[in-house]
């Protein structure tokens, strides 16, 4: 859809201007910053699907009103909040690479190798990771802030903005919690799914677009209830095909090693219904293996047919169609501007058919 790309573009130009001026600024700090600048260009500019802004432009297109470059920076900074949590992300879950490339800690543990610094090199790297996912997390309200919208819908957007991270971080604590449980749940996965991926992702920022666009955040106004009817269910199919990616995506389109997720021990709603449809001996064998990092791709093989033949993957896959449909017959409400239903229709085939 041309659209779409059109408004990659804009937001990439925008997320490059700023990136480009924080440089000179945090580099006149201290010249050892350069490496902090590297490490977030490349980690915001080389890749990411923009699905944040662009879902954020959709909810101000849903509104009726029209997109400026003021707009599109405001949007734009959705791209540094999904950094922070990513950056934060694979350094809680020891991830060696992101999109193909190594994670921050890794990265910043190579520099430490490099330079031959004092110190533990995994240490410095994993508190160069925090201070840059930090930093990630102030430039999201930085770009917002700057971004040239008036002060009407910019207090309008701060709460919407604020709730977004208020859950986002409660999602990713109940995640790490999730990890400690004896057994596993489909419910509890769903939760998390929601709140660490679906409203950060798509809800929330469609409620920001449209709050920009109205100077209004009432979750009241009728429009801000049909984004949610079909913010929610698509957020909850996006974290779900991000579930099924994690185990049987392809490493060369993915940019993460296969079968990660089995490695890391993510309790996810595919591995929820897993557990509770395999056989006995399926469960144990799932079990004695979840969370090893040291796992060939022969026994990634051998767990992946487990859970394949327990019909894990077909029900995931089933429950993702749903909730796309569902989120399709909302977005056609009259709440929501005629002309941006066409747009909304693309957004949901592009966040739920992804193969990355």
């Amino acid at each position: 859809m041309d659209e779409l790309v059109s408004v990659r573009e804009q937001v990439q130009a925008a997320l490059a201007l700023y990136l480009a001026d924080a440089r000179v600024h945090l580099t006149t700090i201290g010249s050892q910053l350069a490496p902090v600048c590297d490490g977030l260009e490349e980690f915001i500019l080389d890749g990411g699907k923009r699905l944040r802004p662009l879902f954020a432009y959709a909810g101000h297109r849903a509104a009726g009103k029209e997109v400026g470059p003021n707009e599109i920076k405001a949007f734009a900074s959705l791209e540094f909040l999904q950094a922070c949590a990513l950056i934060h992300d694979d350094l809680m879950d020891a991830s060696d690479t992101r999109r193909g490339k190594p994670a921050i800690h890794r990265r910043f543990e190579n520099l430490h190798q490099e330079h031959a610094l004092a110190g533990l090199s995994e240490q410095f790297g994993t508190a160069a990771a925090i201070l840059l996912g930090d930093l990630a997390l102030v430039q999201s309200d930085h770009m917002l802030h700057t971004s040239g919208i008036s002060s009407t819908k910019l207090l309008a957007a701060l709460e919407i903005h604020d709730e977004m991270r208020i859950e986002l971080m409660a999602g990713q604590y109940l995640d790490v919690r999730e990890a400690g449980e004896k057994s596993f749940s489909v419910d509890r996965s769903l939760r998390i799914a929601r709140f660490k991926s679906g409203k950060y992702s798509i809800e929330r920022p469609l409620h920001l677009g449209a709050a920009i666009a109205l100077g209004n955040p009432s979750k009241d106004n009728p429009l801000n209830w049909k984004l949610s009817e079909y913010g929610l269910p698509l957020g909850e199919a996006f974290q779900l095909r991000d579930d099924l990616l994690g185990i049987f995506g392809d490493p060369s389109i993915t940019g993460k090693p296969a079968g990660d997720d089995l490695r890391e021990g993510k309790r996810t709603v595919l591995m929820a219904m897993a557990m509770e449809r395999t056989t006995d001996a399926g469960r144990a064998e799932l079990l004695s293996y979840l969370g090893r990092p040291d796992l060939s791709h022969e026994i990634i093989e051998v767990l992946r047919g487990i859970i394949i033949d327990s019909g894990a993957v077909e029900s995931v896959e089933g429950l993702i169609e749903k909730l796309t449909y569902d989120a399709l017959q909302a977005s056609q409400s009259h709440e929501i501007a005629p002309d941006s239903q066409d747009l909304l229709s693309a957004l949901a085939a592009s966040a739920t058919a992804r193969k990355s």
